[in-house]
């Protein structure tokens, strides 16, 4: 395949880069991950959203007919890779999807933050670096600011509502928005550590259909708070189930939207895969940006430090790390673009496998290169690696990926 860029793609990927440079630079960054610094996450989230929206990031592949832009997603692609080379903090890919698919009101113009979580699969331990053992549930980013959810399940997409401020009219007429759900309380979403200081987690646990007591880890809530809600309908349980578990409500988020009655809220089985793979697809370019990103950083320093007089990139030790970072990242570089060409199921389990290889073994030989001063907070090195290590456990495992790509050699 020819992967030389259009005149316009470079121009769109050019425009994004100053783009963020203007909003989210080097300065920006280190400000957002600065544990001291006086700053209100979610406000900040908010005013980024709305700009990028302007900007057209999550009505790219919408239908001009619709406001959108009417790209693909290879276009979608090149994007994604400034947003991940970047760092670029927020749930970018449920949003872009959201309002790119119209799945939801206000999603393409930036005035809704869409956050997702992967119900086909139970969440890995991304509250520390690879190798740790989780609990149950599934971790979910940046809940505390998003005003939507889409839970992307076994064959179905069901959307959560958090807010009720543009998905208000959305429920279906005589359903009382608020009113006490016909069966106990969900269990409350939990806060945790995460491994990325940008990216804030959250466990949502799943419990039995038929258990309908409360659960460890529910949470008071104060006036005006309202508890999560299923319709009656069976929203947010697969057909036929009985004390399987179920899709997971979040108390205290909002309520359940019957997704049959509200148009363009539920998905057939195909297009729950198609979203899966579009997400995979979307993380890997993230990942990508953020290889390329880190050995851009690691020769220039090996360009600029001096040790023993010289610059330590004369080093063959130090040149040979370049080089293998330059392999990973123009290997990722290929298998990403064929993927978002192709969209075909085996080349995304093969470019999120090969983008996430990328991503966080270029971020550790750049620490290498960069040596203590890659750990420091004026540096984004490390950033990059634990960014890294949260997106390689997102929309696909590269232990997923090298199982169904086994499977399709057989």
């Amino acid at each position: 395949m020819d992967f030389r860029l259009t005149d316009d793609q470079e121009a769109l990927r050019a425009g994004m880069r100053q783009l963020l440079d203007r909003h989210f630079g080097p300065t920006a960054l280190r400000h957002a991950a600065d544990p001291l610094a006086h700053h209100a996450p979610n406000a900040e989230l908010t005013r980024l959203w709305a700009e990028l929206g302007a900007a057209g990031l999550f009505s790219l592949r919408a239908d001009e007919s619709a406001g959108g832009v009417g790209l693909g997603l290879p276009e979608a692609v090149l994007v994604f890779e400034e947003t991940g080379r970047a760092l670029l903090p927020g749930p970018l890919v449920a949003t872009h999807l959201a309002g790119s698919w119209g799945l939801v009101p206000g999603a393409a113009e930036g005035r809704v933050v869409v956050t997702a979580m992967d119900a086909g699969r139970p969440s890995p331990d991304v509250t520390s670096p690879p190798g740790g053992t989780a609990p149950d549930g599934m971790l979910v980013e940046h809940l505390e600011a998003a005003d939507a959810v889409l839970v992307v399940g076994d064959g179905e997409v069901r959307l959560l509502e958090t807010t009720g401020s543009d998905l208000a009219g959305a429920v279906k007429d005589g359903e009382q928005a608020g009113s006490p759900p016909a069966a106990a309380a969900a269990p409350a979403p939990v806060p945790v550590r995460s491994v990325d200081p940008l990216s804030p987690l959250h466990r949502v646990v799943a419990r039995p259909a038929s258990d309908s007591r409360p659960v460890a880890g529910d949470q008071e809530e104060g006036p005006g708070a309202r508890r999560g809600q299923r319709s009656g309908d069976g929203v947010g349980q697969e057909p036929g189930d009985g004390p399987e578990e179920r899709l997971p409500t979040v108390a205290g988020r909002g309520k359940w939207l019957p997704a049959v009655d509200v148009p363009g809220k539920w998905l057939p089985t195909g297009d729950a895969d198609v979203l899966r793979r579009e997400a995979g697809v979307l993380t890997a370019a993230q990942q990508l940006g953020s290889a390329r990103r880190t050995l851009e950083m690691a020769v220039g320093y090996a360009r600029e430090r001096e040790q023993f007089g010289r610059p330590i990139g004369t080093f063959q030790a130090v040149q040979h790390l370049c080089a293998g970072m330059l392999v990973r990242a123009q290997t990722a570089r290929s298998a990403v673009y064929a993927a978002a060409v192709t969209q075909e199921s085996e080349e995304a389990y093969a470019a999120k496998l090969l983008a996430d290889e990328a991503a966080t073994s270029n971020a550790r030989d750049c620490l290498q290169v960069f040596g203590g001063m890659g750990f420091t907070w004026e540096a984004e090195v490390h950033l990059h690696l634990k960014r890294a290590w949260l997106r390689a456990e997102q929309w696909g495992t590269s232990a997923a990926a090298e199982e169904r790509l086994a499977a399709a050699l057989l």
